[in-house]
C-alpha cells in the first residue's frame, strides 16, 4: 500500500479530530510528528528488538512525572512511523483506524499511562 505524505498528514489530522477532545486539548507543548521509520536513536531508546516494527513513540517527560521546575522545555514528541504502520495495514479503513489507535496509545504516555494501564484500558 502506497500513501503519500500529505495523506498521511491529513490522517493523523483526522484522527486527532476524531479522538476524545478533552484529551487532546490537553496536550500542552506536544509537537506530533511522522517519519518513515525510527532513527536509531528512537529505535535503541524504545528497546526495539530485531524483527520487531515500532508504530509511533512518545518522547518526552509525561505529565505525572513533571514537578514545579517543569518550564522552558523543548517539546515532548509523539512520532507515528509511516512505514511501519503500512506494513501492518491492508487498506485505506485499517490505515486510518491504525494511526487513531497508534495516536491514542502515544498520546495515554503522555498523560502518564504505561503499557499495562493502556491495555486494561483498551480491554475494558
Amino acid at each position: 500500500m502506497e500513501v503519500s505524505d500529505q495523506e498521511f498528514d491529513r490522517l493523523i489530522s483526522r484522527a486527532m479530530d476524531e479522538l476524545p477532545q478533552q484529551y487532546i486539548k490537553g496536550l500542552d507543548n506536544v509537537a506530533i510528528v511522522y517519519a518513515d521509520w525510527p532513527d536509531e536513536y528512537q529505535a535503541q531508546k524504545s528497546g526495539l528488538r530485531a524483527g520487531s516494527i515500532l508504530l509511533g513513540l512518545y518522547e518526552g517527560i509525561p505529565l505525572t512525572k513533571r514537578g514545579a521546575g517543569y518550564s522552558f522545555v523543548l517539546p515532548d514528541k509523539i512520532t507515528l512511523f509511516k512505514k511501519s504502520i503500512l506494513m501492518i495495514v491492508h487498506n485505506e479503513t485499517e490505515l486510518f483506524e491504525q494511526i487513531k489507535h497508534t495516536l491514542w496509545h502515544e498520546i495515554a504516555h503522555y498523560y502518564g499511562l504505561n503499557h499495562a494501564d493502556i491495555h486494561r484500558l483498551e480491554n475494558n
